[in-house]
């Protein structure tokens, strides 16, 4: 069994009901139960900590690209473990090439922060340990917990980019983040039990007129098109989220209704802190 929550359904346009970008997968556990972060999008620990887990007990913080919506809280996930766990915790990043430098240039403008954290408190004696993996395609090279493995999605002009796929158990759960479709995730999507893929409104956006809005469709997938991805690949869930335009808390089914035109099976979709469980198959 693996769970999917939500946390963040919104997108980079500010919204009082819903955080940026951010899922959680849980893996469940008698030793504990193994939690990934999949983006870390805007008011992301607010919603972790609603959800009943804290920054200390992320197994891992997997991003899918470098956009700025999908890691405008990494920086508070990185301080706020650090100064909330009492021994040395490296928190582990697994992400496209780049984030190494994206996460050095981060540390740096925390340095202030940091100084003053180390000369106040007596019982914390390191920086923040944070351990960078970069991946673009295979299996993760990190110790998770569960199965990860990873394959480039298409997002251009943003590259490189990738999906996730998370395996415990007989579980399987694909994290598309921000793509057209594509073969890399095309490839992960196989057989899997449930595909989170963020959507749009195509037709919408197009009736905006607006050019800035009209850019975001050529490299972010239509609902028609995440349900046509998750019918190629045989996925049992389609789980919607990052909605672009937002629908009011509670709405959604004009969203559902086009994607189960191209989609026979189980769609999912609603407010942060939505909550999937996906079964093994």
């Amino acid at each position: 069994m693996l769970t999917i929550t939500l946390l963040g359904t919104g997108s980079p346009l500010p919204d009082p009901h819903r955080a940026g970008p951010a899922t959680l997968v849980t893996a469940p556990s008698e030793a504990g139960d193994t939690h990934l972060l999949v983006d870390a999008g805007r008011g992301v620990l607010m919603r972790l900590a609603a959800a009943g887990v804290g920054a200390g007990h992320l197994r891992a913080v997997l991003l899918t690209h470098l956009h700025s919506d999908h890691i405008t809280d990494l920086g508070d996930v990185i301080t706020t473990r650090w100064i909330t766990t009492f021994t040395p915790t490296p928190l582990t990043i697994v992400a496209p090439p780049g984030t190494q430098e994206v996460v050095d240039r981060l540390l740096a403008s925390l340095a202030p922060d940091i100084s003053y954290r180390l000369a106040h408190h007596e019982d914390l004696d390191h920086a923040p340990p944070v351990v960078v993996v970069e991946v673009a395609d295979g299996p993760v090279p990190a110790d998770l917990g569960v199965a990860v493995t990873c394959a480039p999605t298409d997002h251009r002009p943003v590259d490189p980019t990738i999906g996730f796929r998370v395996e415990h158990d007989g579980a399987s759960v694909v994290l598309a983040g921000d793509t057209v479709p594509c073969a890399g995730l095309d490839r992960l999507c196989a057989g899997a039990g449930a595909l989170v893929h963020t959507a749009i409104r195509a037709d919408v956006v197009q009736a905006t007129g607006l050019p800035r809005m009209l850019d975001i469709l050529d490299y972010h997938s239509s609902v028609e098109q995440a349900a046509e991805t998750a019918t190629r690949g045989g996925v049992g869930t389609l789980v919607l989220t990052h909605y672009v335009p937002a629908f009011p808390p509670g709405g959604g089914d004009d969203w559902r209704v086009l994607a189960a035109q191209h989609f026979a099976g189980r769609i999912e979709l609603g407010d942060d802190l939505h909550r999937v469980e996906v079964a093994a198959r």
